[in-house]
């Protein structure tokens, strides 16, 4: 079965959650934002990843939504289930719980429990393979999200565990880091990804990264920007890439609430309420916001606009 697996490639967003004024998830407007993320060209999706505050989420939460976004995508495009969880048990779960949706692999984060014993993570991942049948996205954030874990050991996991294909790479330097894993993990990995917001996107594809898994709230940006990669237009590229860079100013601030912000200001959500605790936006934030996304109306249609 996981001989025939969809390749992953592009720009695979990560769903936020989207919640409604006062606090329980607003289901229709988590899966519009799904159909924006299909419709701008993203390569897939996953649910829930770190923007999608799955820290915030209970269990039941969790399993309804990857259950009814499964339903929703329908196979439209590759469906990667988040399936990190504090607790290793739980994470197992989850990652059986996508492969009931439909999902073509399980994205896990190295669990903490496991920082110090190598044979304890490396059952974790095959227990989680086994117990779901999918493939495995390895995500190496640093932390406090994340372990970071050393590259060495990383690769050993790919080498050990075969359900492990592919590794999102988040610590940073990401594009040295990628170059080495890669070196390090030979035929054992099919692809590695970028992360971190596609803050270092231009780098890692240079070296060979086979996408990025940003925030979703520029999709179309990130995708003209891919595409003028993939047509060997790396000055196109960069440009493109440049035109990102003050909003990414604004996101490594307030990470889900910038997102949100965007997405309700093009009209794509109602409401921008974040269950996760952070810096909100003041009345001169969200005016510089409007002034960002006015310089990018070209490609990033504006409610009303």
């Amino acid at each position: 079965m996981r001989g025939s697996m969809v390749a992953l490639q592009g720009v695979i967003p990560i769903l936020p959650t989207i919640f409604d004024s006062a606090g329980p998830i607003d289901e229709a407007g988590t899966l519009r934002v799904a159909d924006y993320i299909i419709e701008a060209g993203g390569r897939g999706i996953v649910f829930p990843g770190l923007a999608s505050e799955y820290d915030q989420l209970d269990r039941e939460e969790r399993l309804h939504m990857v259950a009814a976004i499964g339903r929703h995508v329908a196979g439209r495009v590759p469906f990667i289930v988040g399936a990190s969880a504090e607790h290793p048990a739980d994470a197992i779960a989850f990652a059986a719980a996508g492969a009931r949706a439909g999902c073509t692999s399980a994205m896990i984060l190295t669990p903490k429990a496991f920082a110090s014993d190598m044979a304890a993570m490396t059952a974790f991942f095959r227990d989680a393979a086994d117990g779901c049948g999918l493939p495995i996205m390895v995500q190496n954030a640093p932390p406090p999200m994340g372990l970071g874990l050393p590259l060495e050991q990383v690769a050993e996991l790919a080498r050990s565990v075969d359900a492990i294909v592919y590794v999102k790479e988040e610590a940073a330097p990401s594009g040295q880091r990628m170059t080495r894993l890669t070196d390090l993990a030979g035929p054992a990995l099919q692809a590695v990804f970028g992360g971190a917001g596609a803050r270092y996107v231009i780098d890692e594809l240079k070296r060979g990264a086979r996408g990025t898994m940003p925030a979703c709230e520029i999709t179309e940006l990130h995708v003209a920007m891919l595409s003028c990669f993939e047509a060997g237009d790396e000055a196109g590229a960069r440009d493109m890439f440049e035109r990102t860079l003050p909003l990414l100013n604004m996101q490594a601030i307030f990470r889900w609430r910038l997102t949100k912000k965007v997405l309700q200001k093009r009209g794509i959500i109602a409401s921008d309420y974040v269950r996760a605790p952070g810096p909100a936006l003041d009345r001169y934030d969200n005016d510089e916001l409007d002034a960002l996304l006015r310089r990018l109306s070209d490609l990033l249609p504006l409610e009303g606009a």
